[in-house]
């Protein structure tokens, strides 16, 4: 069998990347391959492309759809490998059964993929993390004979019904001796992420079990340089918190509509610049902003029909179409997110460096079908 001696987890922005589909829930092949181009911007954009994750709704698409969207991917991440660019493939193999799990798991084996993303927690017959990840998971490893890494996913808003919101820390301790358990994405806050840099941090070395933020926006808070006593104090907490190591990359949802944006952001976060940081954080922070409504006297995020509408306003995809059971604008709310986009990227143009203002080279794409969904 193959090994993962070699192997160390690629740290930077990773984009899990939303689904392209056309008003009748078919996938949109085209439009997939534009938009994960779109993602790398020839290199300076995504580190790592995540495909059939939470953004691209897995749980509303059908095993054949969510590995169509996989191979894609690949595809478009070896292509921009070749020419120089190194962009690693992650996917997505979660599924509501553990035998579909198991089955996009060997899935993403066969299509080379440099990684796989799974959920326990969202799997609903699975009931022990771990006997899952080491005995069934490392069966299809050994039945293929080929292992790729496997990266876990904690995230409240897709547990299955019944489950924990959250891995129990001893699970993931027992989880991260596994070889070819790298590593785990995280949307949650301080404390969770503290919680399961402990859990690894006796069996793997530093980078070896990384740890990715899935709250994008909280890279500003962990990275903030301090500042009079005020900062010094943050500072000892978030360290406190963290176990005194800061996330090893970030899974950025709203990198889909701005990807160079989030890769600089990233950037100047690691290098603690606090006076980008500020400028980045403002600008990002806006498209969180811009996603929000108001109905019947409550907030209403729509976050996944908001970066499809923006991939349409930027002219990536040609359908803004989302998966049913997904949140979805109606026209008058689709009419002011365009406004607020369009107002966005004036206020992004007039802040940020013009080098990492995400755009749309359509030579890129070429072939996409022009298409309305």
């Amino acid at each position: 069998m193959e090994g993962l001696e070699s192997y160390v987890p690629r740290p930077g922005l990773s984009i899990p990347v939303v689904t392209a589909l056309d008003r009748d829930g078919r996938l949109r092949e085209d439009d997939q391959r534009a938009l994960v181009r779109f993602a790398i911007q020839g290199g300076a954009g995504a580190d790592i492309i995540f495909a059939a994750g939470t953004t691209g709704e897995w749980d509303r698409l059908d095993n054949a759809r969510g590995q169509l969207v996989s191979r894609i991917a690949v595809e478009e991440c070896r292509r921009a490998s070749r020419a120089g660019r190194k962009v690693e493939a992650w996917v997505g193999i979660t599924a509501h059964a553990r035998r579909e799990t198991l089955d996009n798991l060997a899935h993403a084996i066969e299509i080379a993929a440099d990684a796989a993303v799974v959920a326990p927690l969202s799997i609903a017959d699975v009931d022990d993390p771990v006997a899952f990840l080491s005995r069934e998971i490392g069966a299809v490893f050994d039945k293929r004979g080929r292992t790729i890494p496997v990266f876990l996913y904690d995230n409240a808003e897709i547990a299955a019904p019944g489950k924990a919101p959250h891995m129990r820390t001893r699970d993931v301790k027992q989880m991260s001796r596994l070889k070819y358990v790298r590593g785990v994405k995280v949307t949650a806050g301080k404390a969770v992420l503290g919680n399961y840099t402990r859990a690894a941090s006796n069996f793997k070395l530093s980078g070896e079990f990384a740890i990715y933020a899935g709250n994008p926006y909280l890279i500003f808070e962990l990275f903030r340089p301090p500042e009079g006593v005020a900062g010094a104090i943050r500072r000892y907490w978030n360290r406190y918190w963290t176990q005194r190591v800061l996330p090893y990359g970030v899974v950025a949802g709203p990198a889909n509509a701005m990807p160079r944006e989030w890769q600089r952001g990233w950037q100047v976060c690691r290098t603690g610049d606090s006076r980008l940081m500020a400028r980045y954080a403002r600008v990002l922070d806006a498209f969180r902003e811009a996603c929000v409504f108001e109905r019947g006297g409550r907030s209403f995020r729509p976050t996944i029909a908001c970066l499809k509408a923006a991939l349409v306003e930027m002219g990536v995809c040609g359908s803004d179409a989302v998966a049913p059971g997904t949140p979805v604008m109606d026209a008058a709310e689709r009419c002011e997110f365009s406004r607020r986009f369009a107002e966005l990227r004036r206020i992004a143009g007039d802040t940020l460096e013009p080098a990492w203002l995400s755009q749309y080279d359509c030579g890129l794409g070429q072939g996409r079908a022009q298409q309305h969904g």
